[in-house]
């Protein structure tokens, strides 16, 4: 039991990577991208994004992309506060030019009830999804839509990153995990295809759009293993950059929703069985499946530990095993110098959310409806 729960971490963070460098040396799918202009529909969903909208439609203003080939569509989920009114003022000033339309929906409803209400609305043939807290670079666009010249390509995501990390206590380890998690897509997809996407920037041919039901939380998954499914490609684009603050990402409710979503997900693997699709089956259950396991797993190797104090070796694990507690539970009553040494506690966080993620998800996924 001990050795099995420390290997499933291990795996999981560490030789699931190495196993998809060696990959690497014996398959490799390229993209053929080339400069493409098709007609784009922007959407930006925003629930109480009142701080934030404004900027978020300047941003989309000064992108470059021909503005008679995209439409900036802002879908306010009933907001309580004045997002609609802000985004309203905006899409009616000079500078908008008349390229940016308001969908104002009264009634709360959830994220994926109002994407799957703006998609009827838009007309472009590619969909582009954005966060209203996140920034796009200039050029994310251009540089996305490059690889829907492949006709295998269904969807592409771009490269999340975090800025101003120092801002909050665990702003760095935030930045190293998305930069853990942009390594692996970017394997997954030069092998086949990535699982998943970032839902601050992530685009679909508008035909492939699935519609997901209501209650789902990862849509940003959900769209793209669908497109899977369907068998076409879902590739990674890490020179299409979003960007955002540290403190918008931080929080164990939002770690809570997404380790509910996970868990959600796991219906996903079906599409994969029938047909057979070998590497993002192999991708799922290494990337998505076992990071489930995991806090289970320390759970596991902890409790066996104390059953194996009578011989040395295991009296030094076990002296590891409370040194990493003792500093997570360390951090997360004060910021630790340096920073790498919050790193058990944003670890031990993210899995502990697992253990309330796993509530929601078997309780009807009550209060998950974001905020």
């Amino acid at each position: 039991m001990f050795w099995i729960g420390v290997a499933i971490p291990i795996y999981t963070y560490l030789g699931y990577p190495v196993t998809l460098l060696a990959l690497r040396r014996v398959l490799h799918r390229t993209v053929q991208k080339r400069d493409i202009t098709p007609r784009v529909s922007l959407i930006i969903p925003g629930f109480n994004e009142s701080s934030n909208i404004e900027r978020k439609i300047r941003n989309s203003l000064e992108l470059d992309y021909p503005p008679d080939r995209i439409e900036i569509v802002i879908a306010c989920d009933g907001s309580k506060d004045d997002t609609p009114q802000r985004a309203e003022r905006m899409a009616e000033s000079a500078e908008a030019e008349g390229r940016v339309r308001v969908l104002n929906f009264p009634i709360n409803r959830g994220k994926i009830v109002t994407l799957n209400a703006a998609v009827e609305e838009v007309r472009g043939e590619i969909i582009v999804f954005s966060d209203a807290s996140a920034i796009l670079n200039r050029d994310a666009i251009r540089v996305l839509v490059r690889s829907f010249a492949d006709p295998s390509v269904g969807s592409v995501s771009g490269k999340y990153t975090v800025i101003k990390p120092h801002e909050v206590a665990i702003g760095t380890s935030e930045d190293f995990y998305w930069r853990y998690e942009t390594f692996l897509k970017t394997q997954e997809a030069e092998l086949s295809s990535a699982l998943g996407g970032h839902g601050h920037l992530h685009a679909i041919r508008a035909e492939l759009y699935p519609y997901p039901p209501a209650g789902t939380i990862n849509d940003d998954y959900i769209i793209h293993a669908s497109v899977i499914a369907k068998g076409w490609r879902a590739v990674y684009e890490p020179e299409a950059v979003i960007r955002e603050e540290a403190h918008e990402m931080t929080g164990f409710r939002r770690r809570v929703r997404i380790m509910a979503g996970n868990i959600q997900q796991l219906r996903e693997i079906r599409a994969l069985l029938r047909p057979l699709r070998p590497l993002p089956l192999f991708f799922f259950l290494c990337h998505k499946a076992l990071r489930l396991l995991v806090p289970f797993a320390m759970i596991a190797a902890f409790t066996a530990n104390l059953f194996l104090l009578g011989e040395r070796a295991y009296q030094a694990s076990f002296v590891a095993q409370v040194g990493v507690y003792l500093l997570a539970g360390a951090g997360a009553m004060i910021r630790l110098r340096p920073k790498f040494l919050m790193l058990p506690y944003y670890f031990s966080m993210i899995n502990a959310a697992m253990f309330l993620g796993t509530y929601h998800a078997m309780t009807g996924l009550r209060g998950m409806r974001w905020k």
